[in-house]
């Protein structure tokens, strides 16, 4: 069968969702619009107004498109519920009834736990949910199934069931296709996005295209795109995908514990990448839990520090400012210093933040804002700021929690609204969290000669937030060098948790975790507690991640004659 995605995140590309429609055959088109943050931002929607809750970019979609997805006989599979899968499946019931479509419509709900009272001061709760909802509601009809809060790769899980008439004890088939459904989850950034070997990709303006897997009885698969859509699937850019946000070598879903470093990854034609080899075990007994709380209010001042004596500047401002404040948190960060004689006044300028946080509005409101104004004819020469004062904003705080399985009532509600109660799995197996962690020392020769060169000149990176924690994904190019195993072994010796706190000072007083992926010729680091509580409520300048893998492939490294 045939499942593609037209979205990774809540506010991606709005002409996707036809682009896919009609580039090609389909069974099933899927759309992923959830993320922490993404269920932060619903929640504080839901305040506002108890209606809202889900994802009206998709309401948008299926408005233009719903009519064209029952002509070329295409189901749609989306998380766009949110906290309110059933307004959504009402909301769409409307569309296809003012459309004059007749048009079978599911949805699956449970995954809400705050009602057990168990996150004290929760805006959301949410469990994360399998596939199997998914699967009863297609093998009952449904054209159009719309979910909260599932896993990601749910989405893609869910169709193959139904299709392939996987039972709950299908490990491998079942873990094939969570791989299959963590590659396309995120959309283009299976097909080049946000990838380091873009110089790489053909640049001719034609937008990303989608990515779709074909997933065969076994749970193999093979990653693809529609013809003459842009960007690359490589073996290169699909492993960048399958490094975003993972952790240990144990991918753990509800369906199914996967086995990352089982996955062989081959070029199979060109933008064809096959997934082969995937094995599985039961699932963890457990099932995750999202919790965003509201952790306070928070608000930002950046100061423009142009020319000389930059960091007397900083200081200054810093002695000026800092009596006034009156927040319980304050931050202050320089970015890099700029060139001497630079020939722009932009270039001779660097930026002085200051962020401040509170669980009142108050100190971070105009107790903040008044005084940093106030010092615009009073401080150091060239005073300006980015931008005017602005009122502070709440934030909220993501943690994850863990709740019984007895505790979460997995639910389909049917288009002809009958409710089926979806049962738990038959066994559960206890992860090796440990399994997969680089030996020490790491069993590779000793390097000969070697010579200072950036990381990245033969690595790539992908990099990622979970919660507070850093995921960064290390692996060797896959450019035709006969070095390559070489390469692989280099790397794998080279990446030591003292290697990552060096090459990421800000790492120095934290844990971290390096596992190895000898089957993807790749390393990933899990750095805890980098981004502190989360996106939402980090001071860091890149409070998601997205640019540390980048950051550590400019880093120089004593690298071996011969590798490069």
């Amino acid at each position: 069968m045939r499942i593609g995605n037209c979205s990774g995140f809540y506010g991606d590309r709005l002409s996707a969702m036809r682009e896919m429609l009609e580039g090609g055959p389909l069974d099933v088109l899927t759309g992923d619009y959830l993320a922490e943050l993404t269920m932060l931002i619903l929640g504080r929607d839901t305040m506002k107004d108890a209606s809202t809750g889900y994802a009206k970019t998709f309401v948008r979609q299926l408005e233009d498109c719903l009519g064209l997805a029952l002509e070329n006989g295409v189901r749609i599979v989306s998380n766009a519920g949110g906290l309110n899968p059933a307004g959504l499946a009402d909301r769409v019931r409307e569309i296809a009834k003012g459309l004059g479509l007749d048009v079978a419509v599911a949805h699956v709900e449970g995954d809400d736990v705050r009602p057990l009272g168990l996150f004290e001061g929760a805006l959301t709760a949410n469990a994360y949910l399998g596939g199997f909802g998914i699967a009863a509601a297609l093998r009952a009809g449904a054209d159009v199934v719309v979910t909260g809060r599932v896993t990601d790769a749910s989405l893609v899980v869910g169709p193959a069931v139904a299709h392939h008439g996987w039972t709950p004890t299908s490990y491998d088939e079942l873990a094939g296709a969570v791989v299959a459904g963590h590659v396309l989850e995120c959309g283009t950034q299976a097909t080049g996005g946000n990838f380091s070997g873009f110089r790489t990709l053909r640049h001719d303006g034609t937008p990303l295209g989608f990515p779709l897997a074909e997933i065969a009885a076994d749970g193999s698969s093979v990653i693809t795109k529609h013809g003459g859509t842009g960007g690359a699937v490589t073996v290169d850019t699909v492993t960048a995908q399958l490094l975003y946000e993972i952790q240990s070598t144990r991918y753990l879903n509800p369906d199914v514990t996967t086995h990352l470093d089982t996955i062989t990854l081959s070029q199979a034609g060109p933008d064809r990448v096959a997934v082969t080899g995937v094995r599985g075990e039961a699932p963890p007994e457990r099932l995750k839990v999202g919790v965003n709380v509201l952790g306070g209010f928070r608000n930002t001042a950046e100061f423009v520090l142009t020319g000389l004596d930059i960091e007397a500047k900083a200081d200054w401002v810093r002695e000026q400012l800092t009596p006034s404040l009156r927040a319980a948190e304050v931050s202050w960060t320089l970015t890099a210093l700029p060139q001497p004689d630079a020939d722009t006044e932009e270039g001779a300028s660097c930026l002085l933040r200051c962020t401040v946080k509170d669980g009142s509005p108050d100190p971070v409101g105009r107790a903040f804002t008044g005084p940093a104004v106030e010092l615009a004819l009073a401080s150091y020469p060239g005073f300006t700021m980015t931008a005017p004062p602005a009122a502070g904003s709440p934030y909220g705080v993501y943690r994850a929690e863990y709740v019984d399985r007895a505790d979460v009532t997995h639910t389909v509600v049917h288009a002809d609204g009958r409710r089926e109660l979806i049962a738990d799995p038959p066994a559960f197996a206890e992860a090796d969290h440990d399994h997969g962690l680089r030996p020490s020392p790491y069993p590779a020769p000793t390097d000969v000669v070697t010579r200072r060169m950036p990381l990245g000149t033969f690595v790539h990176a992908r990099s990622g937030d979970k919660g507070g924690d850093a995921n960064l994904g290390l692996w060797v190019a896959h450019d035709d060098s006969d070095a390559y195993d070489d390469r692989v072994t280099w790397l794998q010796k080279l990446i030591t948790a003292s290697k990552i706190r060096e090459l990421v000072p800000e790492a120095a007083d934290l844990e971290v975790e390096v596992y190895v992926l000898s089957n993807l010729g790749a390393v990933n680091v899990l750095i805890r507690g980098l981004l502190g509580e989360g996106v939402a409520a980090s001071t860091r300048f890149d409070p998601q991640a997205k640019g540390l893998g980048e950051w550590v492939r400019s880093r120089l490294v004593h690298m071996q004659e011969g590798l490069a």
